[in-house]
């Protein structure tokens, strides 16, 4: 006797022994049992998840007879009456199976329909399934229509696809449809044990774990690569076979790149991919156990304790959840998953790797992880690894500046910036109150850069408190004021934004107020209210029958279509109650409410820029830190 496949010999023939389905079985179950049957189903759901299992054992629920041929409509079929026994087998008259990927044309269609014409010949019911459905044409379902809407009282219709959005409304509206879901690996792992031992093949733990996350929901798959797995194994289950036939990484590799990216280490990262390469391992199977890795420990930094802990691979997880924080997680995790999508474009898959990798490093560090261990209290800072405490220490000793001992002389009414950014080891006077320790003023040691957009106001406005919060120190024998050194930059304004030029004129006045009430009323929008504001008005003069001509000069060739000229036209008719006929020419504008606007715009951004240039605390930053700088356009006016 031929070999039979363990997807066909372990297919489920009743709904007891369906797996991972139950809400489709037990909707099922109850509606069998009393008797309120549909004319038509519609199966969804990605491929070998059961539905054409699930039509088959609907077929044998109907036309079950019972093993003394006396039975009826049941929810638990004999398998041991002819029906049962001819459905199995893929031959019972009454019940038809149509691939619709083959036969998807409307004479399939028209020959379906003369075959329902005719009453069940041995059977209870007639059940045509038919396969991928959203293959068939829309003629053929246009010719499906009215049969699968009103079908004899002995004609069932099933219908299974993959793609249910490329269904008809119209197909849909008149099938009962139920939805097959993915199976979780569990699931799967269970299954295939259960088999297995009926096939009396020795398996490993790790293996079925392999074979149960590759099958990706689907139980045939599953099925499918244990099938390869043990002719691949000869006879047995282990996990390094498996391991090899799938192509799968090792999670010990993503770790050791977790580990080297975490702990900013280029050198190891670039090691362990040539390592990869070496042993031929896949890039894309690399990223996926990244991935994996990854969203395992982003669960554990956000619900501690939520991971099973009978999975081999949750200690690792734990582990490594404390060396990054949990934006660092999420961003490495969005970064893995772009990269499988960009390897292919890549000259070679083990570079794109490479540069997938080497891209978080272009990220600045952020700090220990977040994550809190169960045994830890709520509050209590979480641990950083030792590679993270010895990046962060390097840091401090590489970045951290001397402290600037002069600056520019206090007035009496304000508290000098050096009482507040005296060094550690500078006495403190025991008549002050209060006073500011130096390294409040030194830069922390993640700031190995200059300061980004809008980084400086902030830390103005940190520092002013507790400048004026310090005490100035007693004035001792007077001495020369020492001068500070003030950076070019903190001196000197230059405007970001030049101001533009406007040449103002009674009409372009009279013309902007105009259309500023025009705007305000919301009489104009979109591309009228842009010629509106574009436009400079050069001429106002009378015109034949008591109208008047108002002349409009406009750069731009879209905005001097007829129709934007009429809707103006008729706008400012409305508005003022005179007579006007809009004209609109060709030219730069010197005097239009746009010009208007950018040029309030530009002094206020120069306005703001010089209050920021001219602040005296600014100024203090400016000559504390050689690497102090504003950003130019970063200010913006409030």
């Amino acid at each position: 006797m031929s070999y039979v496949v363990l997807a066909r010999k372990y297919r489920s023939r009743n709904f007891e022994e369906m797996v991972g389905q139950d809400h489709v079985v037990r909707a099922l179950t109850h509606a069998l049992e009393q008797g309120r049957l549909h004319h038509a189903y519609l199966f969804t759901g990605t491929r070998g998840i059961g539905k054409t299992t699930v039509s088959r054992i609907l077929a044998k629920c109907l036309n079950c007879t019972g093993p003394d041929g006396t039975g009826g409509i049941t929810a638990k079929p004999c398998g041991v009456c002819s029906a049962c026994r001819e459905i199995d087998a893929d031959r019972y008259i009454d019940y038809t199976e149509l691939d619709a990927a083959s036969n998807r044309g409307i004479d399939e269609a028209r020959d379906l329909i003369e075959r329902a014409s005719y009453k069940p010949s041995v059977g209870r019911f007639k059940v045509f399934m038919i396969d991928e459905a959203h293959q068939l044409t829309k003629d053929a379902f246009n010719a499906l229509l009215k049969t699968l809407e009103e079908p004899p009282e002995y004609l069932k219709f099933v219908l299974a696809t993959t793609d249910p959005e490329k269904m008809l409304p119209t197909v849909l509206s008149r099938c009962l449809q139920f939805n097959l879901r993915p199976m979780a690996p569990q699931t799967v792992a269970e299954h295939l044990q259960n088999v297995l031992a009926k096939e009396n093949v020795p398996v490993e733990p790790g293996a079925l774990r392999l074979l149960s996350r590759a099958a990706r929901g689907s139980m045939r798959d599953a099925l499918s690569l244990t099938d390869q797995a043990i002719a691949y194994g000869g006879g047995q289950l282990e996990e390094t076979a498996v391991r090899a036939m799938l192509g799968t990484v090792d999670r010990r590799h993503a770790q050791r790149l977790i580990e080297a990216l975490a702990g900013r280490d280029g050198p190891a990262l670039l090691a362990e991919a040539e390592g990869l390469r070496s042993q031929g391992l896949s890039a894309a199977g690399t990223l996926e156990e990244m991935a994996r890795l990854l969203q395992q420990m982003a669960v554990e930094q956000a619900v501690p304790g939520a991971l099973d802990p009978t999975d081999p691979d949750t200690d690792a997880s734990r582990q490594l959840a404390s060396s990054l924080a949990p934006d660092e997680t999420q961003l490495l995790y969005s970064m893995v998953l772009q990269g499988r999508a960009e390897l292919s474009l890549a000259p070679d898959e083990y570079a794109g790797l490479v540069m997938v990798l080497l891209r978080f490093l272009a990220f600045p560090a952020q700090g220990g992880g977040a994550a809190r261990s169960p045994e830890r209290p709520a509050n209590a800072p979480a641990p950083a690894s030792a590679a993270l405490q010895a990046r962060q220490a390097e840091r401090a000793r590489a970045v951290v500046p001397p402290p600037v001992p002069s600056v520019a002389p206090a007035s009496p009414a304000r508290p000098t910036v050096a009482a507040a950014a005296r060094p550690a080891a500078a006495p403190t006077p025991a008549s002050a109150p209060k006073a500011v320790p130096a390294a409040a003023d030194e830069p922390p040691p993640w700031m190995d850069e200059a300061p980004f957009e809008g980084e400086a106001a902030a830390l103005v406005s940190a520092r002013a408190p507790a400048v004026h919060a310090a005490t100035p120190t007693p004035t001792p024998t007077p001495t020369p004021p020492a001068t500070a050194v003030i950076p070019q930059a903190a001196t000197a304004v230059a405007p970001s934004t030049p101001v533009p030029e406007v040449r103002r004129t009674a009409l372009g006045d009279r013309w902007a107020d105009l259309v500023a009430a025009l705007v305000a009323a919301n009489a104009i929008a979109a591309l009228a209210r842009e010629l509106a504001m574009q436009a400079e008005l050069t001429l106002v003069e009378p015109a034949d029958g008591g109208a008047e001509r108002w002349c409009l000069r406009v750069e731009r060739e879209t905005l001097r279509a007829p129709t934007l000229a009429e809707k103006l036209q008729a706008a400012l008719r409305a508005h003022t109650g005179l007579s006007i006929r809009i004209e609109v020419a060709a030219g730069t504008p010197g005097d239009s409410p746009a010009r208007r606007e950018a040029e309030a715009a530009a002094q206020r951004q120069r306005e703001a820029e010089a209050i920021i240039h001219d602040d005296p605390l600014v100024q203090a930053m400016l000559a504390q830190f050689s690497t102090a700088r504003i950003v130019p356009g970063s200010i913006r006016p409030a």
